[in-house]
């Protein structure tokens, strides 16, 4: 069992996009959905970056490659029509070294996609002054409405230091999946305690904190149920 955003979820199972090559993954199972995961740009308050548009000509990493957050800046890279060409500066730098790069100016932006509240984006914003960027306008808007494992998305104001305000975005959504090969008895005793104890579940993390029984059975799950979680998901009355 893995732990995917839900775009990556609908290309393995469709065989589209980065999988082109390796073709349709049919066997790919969805067990639940999860927090959303929305797309998150920090950028240096001294960088002039207020908009997305304004990243063009900066200094932005924008992930290790085979990342989820690399795939979703490639996709607003596509949908505003721009090339590599287009930035001063494009480095590959993982999650957990981001922020320090942000504070020593060596990037005017960094990207996430990612559950809030973050620590990686704590520290950013603790450590140098930052502000998160809105991601919104027509371009966005398109992707939305022709990518089904995109959604609007608010990163609520107050979550880090300088950033009092809701940021409007968009973004995925964490899914657990597996696949068919698992015994349905294993996928049934891994679901059951969650949504059973599900008080407790929720306060593991904050960014669980809004889980919906409901959703999490429907949303932003492109691969079939797998029989044990729809198994448990009937007889508890949520499917």
């Amino acid at each position: 069992m893995v732990i995917v955003q839900s775009d990556w979820q609908f290309h393995a199972y469709e065989g589209d996009g980065p999988f082109a090559q390796a073709g349709p993954y049919p066997d790919l199972r969805a067990v639940f959905s999860l927090h959303a995961e929305p797309f998150t740009v920090v950028a240096r308050d001294d960088s002039g970056i207020a908009t997305v548009a304004d990243l063009r000509g900066k200094r932005v990493n924008i992930g290790n490659p085979g990342s989820g957050q690399r795939a979703t800046t490639e996709a607003v890279m596509a949908a505003n029509g721009w090339t590599t060409a287009d930035f001063a500066q494009l480095s590959e730098l993982p999650s957990d070294e981001q922020a320090v790069a942000l504070a020593a100016g060596r990037v005017d932006a960094i990207v996430f996609t990612v559950g809030h509240p973050s620590g990686e984006i704590y520290d950013a914003t603790q450590s140098t002054a930052a502000r998160l960027v809105p991601i919104t306008g027509p371009a966005v808007d398109r992707l939305v409405a022709d990518n089904p494992y995109y959604a609007k998305a608010t990163i609520p104001g107050g979550l880090y230091r300088g950033n009092d305000s809701p940021t409007p975005t968009f973004g995925v959504r964490a899914t657990l999946v597996t696949t068919a090969e698992t015994p349905d008895d294993e996928v049934y005793l891994v679901v059951k305690p969650v949504f059973e104890n599900f008080e407790e579940f929720k306060s593991l993390h904050p960014a669980l904190a809004h889980l919906d029984r409901r959703e999490m059975v429907q949303a932003a799950l492109t691969a079939p149920l797998h029989p044990g979680a729809e198994r448990y998901y009937r007889e508890a009355g949520v499917m």
